[in-house]
């Protein structure tokens, strides 16, 4: 379990902080007509920013390097 953590330790941290930005959001922006998909909820809200937060951590990731499996 702890390798698992140590592994996916910016993944886990980017849905974390995503999550609690949308939630962050949600109660000091949000929709209060309840027209607004995802600002009019926080399920929804917090969902969308666990969501950005776990693709915008997936950028930091280190490309590895192609193989050139004896291509000429």
């Amino acid at each position: 379990m702890r390798q698992f953590f140590q592994k996916h330790k910016w993944r886990i941290l980017g849905i974390g902080l995503g999550a609690l930005a949308g939630y962050l959001y949600w109660y000091y922006i949000g929709c209060t007509s309840g027209s607004c998909p995802i600002q009019s909820n926080w399920h929804t809200s917090t969902l969308y920013g666990a969501l950005m937060g776990y693709l915008f951590s997936d950028l930091k990731k280190k490309k590895q390097p192609k193989e050139d499996h004896g291509k000429v």
